[in-house]
């Protein structure tokens, strides 16, 4: 007998041979292990939202979410890699060198590399999706006979959306995150499943569409699209000789980025919640961009993400249920 239909508050991420699922209380990770076992474990989850509730109040809650989910998923990540037997294999290929320096830094030398790759890592997402499109506007504004300037925030958002798609296309076509893809695909049919109240069976799961309105491709699509609203409002208060200073301009811009991040993290709980005309439109992006982002699971992947939404759910779905 099918059960009732709802929205759940229930997110994830796709892993390396894994899924993490977030719950109302708590989150679970299961991971194919090299011998073929799924290891699932359940872990409390202390959010800064629950401890005050300054950090529950609308906007706040978007940027607060947002960072706790980046460092979570890198902890699961690193997590899943180990499970898997991947940590196994780099240090099969490391060569004299690289494990000379394994031998006397160890665990200090992991996080050595976590900092450099962290700063590199926001460094490069920086030159990209900020100082890269106003620099080519830059470039094609003094080569154009016309004055675009009062369009630099629509020229810079359309630019960052151009960037975003065509780095994504690129990444798509790794070997490696192909199967992640795929495990992201298997993360939102079993989501999906629950949602529409079906048993949890692969068979079942194998119906179900691998897109998702509140999956974080979406929410980066919203945040694009918003951020070529309010960058636009915003350089028509900002004089041109600021705007052509391109540093200073992005530099100018950084603020609007947590009231972006704000903005599109409510739009994402209200589409988990609504099936409206505004919902649609603003999510057919985000819905449109998952077919790159996510891939049809085989049955073995689709397992992995049953047993880590298994882990989270609740005896009542109303428990589950956006709040």
């Amino acid at each position: 007998m099918q059960k009732k239909t709802h929205k759940t508050s229930v997110g994830g991420q796709a892993l390396i041979e894994g899924v993490m699922m977030q719950g109302p209380k708590g989150m679970a990770t299961a991971v194919r292990k090299p011998d073929g076992e799924i290891l699932t474990e359940y872990h409390e989850v202390k959010r800064l939202r629950d401890k005050s509730k300054f950090f529950d109040i609308p906007i706040i809650r978007g940027v607060v979410a947002f960072i706790e989910s980046m460092i979570t998923g890198y902890k699961c990540l690193m997590y899943s890699a180990e499970v898997s037997g991947m940590e196994e294999i780099e240090e099969a290929e490391m060569s004299k060198f690289e494990k000379w320096l394994t031998d006397k830094l160890g665990d200090k030398l992991m996080n050595i590399i976590m900092v450099i790759a962290s700063i590199l890592g926001f460094a490069l997402a920086f030159f990209i999706f900020a100082y890269l499109p106003s620099l080519l506007f830059k470039t094609i504004n003094t080569h154009t006979a016309a004055n675009l300037e009062p369009f630099r925030g629509t020229f810079e958002g359309v630019l960052k959306i151009i960037i975003f798609v065509l780095y994504m296309l690129g990444v798509s076509q790794m070997k490696d995150i192909k199967r992640v893809f795929k495990y992201h695909g298997a993360e939102h049919k079993s989501i999906c499943c629950y949602e529409s109240g079906m048993e949890l069976t692969v068979e079942n799961v194998k119906k179900c569409t691998r897109f998702h309105p509140r999956c974080g491709t979406s929410f980066m699509f919203v945040m694009l699209i918003l951020s070529i609203i309010i960058i636009s409002l915003l350089s028509f208060f900002v004089p041109d000789e600021l705007k052509q200073k391109t540093i200073l301009w992005v530099l100018i811009r950084l603020p609007m980025v947590p009231v972006i991040m704000g903005i599109g993290y409510e739009f994402i709980r209200y589409a988990g919640r609504h099936d409206n005309a505004l919902v649609k439109v603003l999510s057919a992006p985000g819905l449109w961009m998952q077919r790159i982002t996510t891939k049809e699971p085989e049955d073995d992947i689709i397992e992995v993400g049953i047993a880590s939404l298994q882990a989270v759910i609740t005896e009542n779905p109303e428990d589950d249920e956006i709040k």
